[in-house]
């Protein structure tokens, strides 16, 4: 899966590189800040892209010994870094259109500008589409913040298109900066939830309630196989999930029996979660009695 994520971030570097000095020689020959504030928007997209490009590279790469855990947080960081520079367009987008709301100038060309824009949507509907995908099979925040960062350009440049449009049918210059303040508001929206998805991860956060539900499901098909688990904690490093848990099995339970159950129950987990690393920590029976559990355990499983 990682050869499909690397794949398809350097297909979104070569379609952003298109894309952008597409945008940027359109907004110069018709002087519309809108389509200035897209080639800008874009170029943020390229960043984005090589960032992702490198993330995905250096998050596959096995645990070694200064990362024993493995580079799935590279991931996270990238994909935060993303989410900043997708505010920094914001941001700049809004300083343009607001000089050119004080000082309209007129748009020249601007069916030109019309077809840039459509072309660049086009191209990049279909390349955020096969990312969006990947990212999604290989649960990679750095091709889904990749693929949001192609995906928001395709709605931005249809509405830079439309205000062009509409400018060339009734001269209604101050529609331009208009779309563009429109624009980065949305683009600022979408990126503060995709922040929240890249960053959290980095303070260790839980996976998703949906996530332990089905772990927890699976612990609790094999109940009759064992006497309940305790200190069930899970956290998310890029595209792993980490779990793990106390697992008290009967103080007669011979080692072999034990480890096997572990076996199973983790091959188990395996296949409902995309890249699980699980460690389960046996107890003998009689351990459970002294056990002080964390403050936030719930869902024990049913004593027998």
């Amino acid at each position: 899966m990682s050869l499909k994520s690397t794949r398809a971030a350097g297909l979104s570097i070569i379609s952003n590189t298109f894309v952008v000095i597409l945008k940027l020689m359109v907004g110069v020959i018709t002087g519309s800040v809108a389509v200035i504030s897209e080639a800008i928007h874009s170029s943020l997209d390229l960043m984005a892209s090589v960032i992702a490009f490198f993330s995905v590279r250096i998050s596959s790469r096995p645990p070694d010994k200064d990362h024993p855990y493995g580079h799935g947080k590279f991931e996270n960081v990238s994909g935060t870094i993303e989410t900043l520079l997708i505010f920094v367009a914001g941001i700049w987008i809004i300083y343009e259109s607001v000089q050119k709301l004080l000082n309209p100038e007129p748009i020249h060309l601007p069916m030109l500008g019309v077809a840039a824009m459509v072309v660049g949507a086009g191209i990049n509907f279909v390349v955020g589409g096969i990312v969006k995908k990947i990212g999604e099979q290989t649960q990679s925040v750095a091709m889904r913040s990749n693929a949001l960062h192609l995906l928001t350009d395709v709605y931005s440049s249809l509405g830079v298109a439309l205000s062009l449009l509409l400018v060339s049918l009734t001269d209604f210059y101050i529609l331009d900066p208009l779309i563009g303040i429109g624009i980065a508001i949305y683009i600022m929206k979408e990126a503060f939830s995709l922040g929240k998805e890249s960053f959290l991860p980095l303070l260790d956060t839980r996976l998703s309630k949906e996530e332990e539900k089905r772990v927890r499901n699976i612990l609790d098909s094999y109940k009759d196989e064992f006497i309940e688990y305790h200190d069930f904690r899970t956290r998310r490093s890029g595209p792993e999930q980490h779990i793990d848990f106390h697992l008290v099995v009967a103080s007669d339970s011979d080692i072999v029996t034990a480890h096997d159950l572990c076996d199973r129950i983790e091959k188990e987990i395996q296949k409902v979660l995309y890249a699980p690393r699980v460690f389960i920590h046996l107890e003998p029976e009689h351990e459970r009695l002294t056990h002080r559990p964390l403050k936030d355990t719930t869902n024990k499983s049913p004593t027998k």
